[in-house]
């Protein structure tokens, strides 16, 4: 062991040896690392069966589709503005009401606020709400409740609140634990620490991430109507169903707008929160 310039170092044979050898560890473990994830790709190459060939072979074929859309009808514009209308207005309830239920679920499932006995089977059921599809909860609902909107506003609630669960479980489990322990010091019970210890630093990112869902729940909101649950998706399934492509056309152009709009209009509300 030497001392140079007020610091201690050790040059050591067994000490320099022992670190050669987690070098030698660490190395061989990035190593391993990436022919795993090799490994994997290729797999995964293969069950998805890509072939970019017969893409580029096809590509006239899909060509000549695309034109049949061209140029778009919007001979029934007023309905298919109705539709779109009635497709947002299902985004907004289906967030919404996600959220507020999102709340106390992620609280439940944050390691950090509530105990192991109580966070891993909130996130078991956050993870089946998040992993079964819109559409699935959509004909469930359909047959509940019957046609309509309201069966697309609770297929999106279902999905929706498990998603933004997760993503609010994990805001709090990242906040700083100090403002939190200042309140209980002042003798603040457990739902007092939440409400002004977490919630002051979560709401701006839980209001960013509601906003990011409101705009992915409006396009799924469109495509629900396959199964009956209303909105727009209803004259988009039957227009193609009819092979009126230019109909399809000019559907998915109104859907590009009102999902544009929105995605602007969120972006500058997000803007203000963070």
């Amino acid at each position: 062991m030497q001392q140079q310039n007020g610091l201690v170092t050790t040059s050591s044979p067994a000490v320099v040896k022992m670190l050669e050898k987690e070098a030698k560890l660490v190395n061989t473990s990035r190593i391993l690392f990436l022919i795993a994830v090799i490994a994997i790709l290729i797999f995964s190459y293969q069950q998805s069966e890509l072939d970019f060939v017969l893409l580029s072979q096809r590509g006239s074929s899909m060509a000549e589709y695309i034109r049949s859309y061209i140029p778009p009808d919007f001979s029934d514009w007023k309905y298919y503005l109705e539709e779109t209308i009635i497709t947002i207005s299902m985004g907004i309830w289906g967030t919404l009401m996600a959220a507020i239920a999102a709340v106390p679920l992620s609280i439940l499932a944050s390691s950090n606020i509530c105990p192991v006995w109580i966070v891993q089977p909130t996130r078991r059921i956050l993870d089946a709400m998040r992993a079964i599809n819109e559409l699935v909860f959509a004909l469930v609902f359909v047959v509940a409740v019957g046609l309509g909107p309201f069966a697309g506003v609770l297929a999106l609630f279902v999905h929706t609140a498990g998603t933004l669960g997760k993503l609010f479980s994990e805001a709090v489990e990242a906040i700083d634990p100090g403002p939190v322990e200042g309140i209980r010091a002042t003798g603040a019970n457990s739902i007092q620490e939440v409400i002004y210890g977490v919630f002051p630093q979560v709401m701006p990112l839980w209001t960013s991430f509601t906003l990011y869902r409101f705009e992915a729940n409006v396009r799924s909101a469109s495509v629900l109507g396959i199964v009956g649950a209303g909105g727009i998706g209803v004259s988009l399934y039957q227009s193609f169903g009819a092979f009126q492509y230019q109909k399809v056309c000019a559907i998915l152009i109104i859907l590009i707008v009102a999902t544009g709009t929105i995605d602007f209009l969120s972006s500058k509300v997000r803007e203000r929160l963070i």
